[in-house]
């Protein structure tokens, strides 16, 4: 009975222990899984550009908790939801995928439960200005109208997690990057 008490305890320790790791490798999880979404999209809005030979736009929608986007979907600088189409979606992100039905959808993804806890920031290249989308042509390369989303910037509400970000070059090539690693570090932004 005594050696049980000793396992027992021993194990809570090592539990109590290993927790806290625990919960910030969930956090970093949760925040490198929507990034990788992010670059996903961005990387297929890019593709289908390329392959179509014409405008294609990589869209953020909210709802952002919706695992589904549908017809009350909107604008937002601030999900993780996203859709690539070669027109602008809004209202529209339950249209099935179709080159030739407007808006044109190519893929959709709402961020669902993945989000919560997520924050998402998409900027235009000032760094403190809203962007909403970014388009690339049949080159591959931005298409400068309006105010086009050049990064992504995701982080975890609880501290502790890092602080990704996903950025968009003006001639297209898109890169994750970790913004709290110094300067100098492949990783680094």
């Amino acid at each position: 009975m005594i050696e049980m008490a000793v396992t027992m305890t021993i194990v809570g320790l090592l539990i109590a222990a290993v927790l806290p790791s625990v919960s910030e490798w969930m956090r970093n999880t949760q925040v490198r899984s929507m990034a990788e979404s992010l670059q996903n999209g961005l990387k297929k809005a890019r593709t289908e550009a390329l392959r179509r030979n014409r405008i294609v736009t990589f869209w953020m929608m909210a709802p952002s908790t919706a695992a589904s986007l549908d017809s009350s979907c909107t604008l937002s600088s601030a999900s993780g939801s996203w859709v690539v189409s070669t027109a602008d979606p809004t209202g529209q992100c339950d249209v099935a995928p179709s080159p030739t039905v407007a808006p044109g959808i190519v893929e959709t993804y709402g961020a669902g439960a993945g989000a919560a806890g997520i924050s998402v920031a998409g900027l235009a290249s000032d760094g403190t200005t809203a962007a909403t989308s970014v388009g690339f042509n049949g080159y591959g390369q931005l298409v400068q109208t309006g105010t086009p989303l050049t990064r992504i910037d995701i982080s975890h509400s609880l501290s502790g997690a890092r602080n990704l970000r996903v950025t968009i070059s003006t001639g297209g090539s898109i890169r994750m990057c970790d913004r709290d690693v110094a300067a100098g570090d492949p990783r680094a932004c």
